[in-house]
């Protein structure tokens, strides 16, 4: 899996993912305590809008980022995001009202939401080999998930020497790390199609979304992630701390081995995907996760806890990584930022729908029946992806182009013509809008 670090590009960009990583962690956890200081026992309600907030950014403003951005060079406009989120972090320690906090938690996560996708959209192009591409997307995992357990260890450490307000300087030095390392390399940049609209532009990514079969069904599975992860996300301190009386540490530890789950098949992605389909990793992931969150109904302690997060880890992970692969076959170069632009906003889409509903699940009812609801969303959502995503997820179509002269030069791409019909790879686009039958 660690050869794809041999690419000098790659590699730079994967350093710049985990330091900005870590400085957004860092924010986090400063975030947390700067709501505390201003709002004392409600710092929960702000924190939750603040997080409201960050979800709201991510699925408003990554379509209409990506009809901008696939205009402009990647490495500028990455490095300049990079720029705007070390700003605004720099603004954070002096903030001294609630609404300071939500404006820019807004402005810094709106960056983000044109910075990730564009980022994303990079890597296929700077490995253009399949199983490279399949490497670079296991580490990608794995960046995220060491993240979630180094970067709480970090702060912790810091504040045993420093105050929280310089959590958030860490927050500026790893944004404008990135933004070095991302100065250090070339990277592609696909010519756009100009001729275009901006509303055209802004909704490609998610016309590509709806017309493809096998995206419609990754759509689906965004909803098992979600259900599950948001879950994990939202509920372990309350079953930790509450349920089960225990310590914050011991919080950390569930969620280490929620982390572990994940990264041991980041690890193993590689050689599984050479033995299974993608839509077989990923819809056996679906199936596990429902596993999963039915397991939850045999929670009686805190082992048990840890043991079902460490599941419901490996099975998010299995329906997670591989997720790049398809958007990779699904767009043309140029178009790939959009198109990752729209599976970020739709997946944050995901979140902002179970977030709130476990949150007011657990506080509401039985966890037997929260998790069985959850479960219950989980596989009525694996079904509709197993229903949506053809069996048979051919690359290379045969297809009619209806109106097109017979003496277009598209003809003559790909093979087998015969009358108005021809194959090759088959991708949604301005001459094939619609899938074939």
């Amino acid at each position: 899996m660690f050869s794809v670090l041999q690419n000098r590009t790659y590699r730079q960009l994967f350093l710049a993912q985990i330091i900005a990583l870590i400085g957004t962690g860092l924010a986090t956890v400063a975030l947390g305590l700067k709501a505390f200081e201003l709002a004392g026992a409600n710092a929960g309600a702000v924190l939750g809008t603040a997080l409201a907030i960050k979800m709201l950014a991510y699925i408003s403003i990554a379509p209409l980022a990506s009809a901008i951005t696939g205009l402009l060079p990647r490495r500028a406009l990455l490095i300049s995001l990079d720029l705007i989120r070390a700003s605004v972090a720099l603004l954070l320690p002096f903030v001294d009202e609630i609404w300071q906090i939500y404006l820019l938690i807004f402005l810094l996560q709106s960056a983000s939401a044109a910075f990730t996708p564009t980022f994303q959209a990079s890597i296929p192009d700077i490995l253009p080999d399949e199983k490279d591409y399949t490497r670079a997307l296991s580490l990608s995992r794995l960046a995220y998930d060491l993240e979630n357990i180094i970067s709480p260890l970090l702060a912790a450490a810091l504040l045993t020497v420093f105050s929280f307000h310089s959590l958030f300087n860490g927050t500026v030095l790893g944004f404008c790390g990135s933004a070095l390392l991302v100065l250090s390399v070339s990277l592609p940049s696909p010519t756009a199609d100009t001729s275009r609209s901006f509303a055209q532009r802004a909704t490609l990514g998610l016309r590509i979304f709806l017309a493809t079969p096998r995206l419609r069904g990754l759509l689906a599975l965004n909803l098992v992630v979600a259900s599950a992860s948001a879950m994990v996300i939202v509920n372990t301190v309350v079953l930790v701390q509450s349920r089960f009386g225990l310590s914050e540490q011991a919080t950390a530890w569930a969620f280490a081995a929620f982390g572990a789950g994940s990264m041991l098949i980041a690890l193993l992605m590689t050689k599984l995907s050479d033995r299974l389909t993608t839509r077989s990793l990923m819809l056996a992931g679906a199936v596990l996760v429902c596993c999963g969150l039915l397991a939850g109904l045999l929670i009686d302690s805190y082992n048990a806890l840890v043991a079902v997060w460490f599941l419901l880890g490996l099975a998010l992970s299995l329906v997670q990584t591989p997720a790049g692969q398809l958007l990779r076959r699904s767009a043309h170069a140029q178009d790939r930022p959009a198109l990752f632009a729209a599976q970020f906003a739709l997946s944050h889409g995901c979140w902002l729908l179970t977030y709130p509903l476990v949150g007011w699940l657990g506080a509401n009812l039985s966890w037997s029946l929260t998790f069985s609801l959850m479960a219950a969303l989980a596989a009525l959502a694996a079904l509709v992806g197993y229903r949506l995503w053809p069996v048979e997820d051919n690359d290379t179509l045969q297809h009619s182009h209806e109106g097109l002269a017979r003496d277009d030069p598209h003809w003559h791409e790909g093979h087998g013509q015969h009358g108005h019909r021809h194959s090759h790879h088959f991708i949604i686009d301005d001459k094939h809008p619609v899938w074939p039958r």
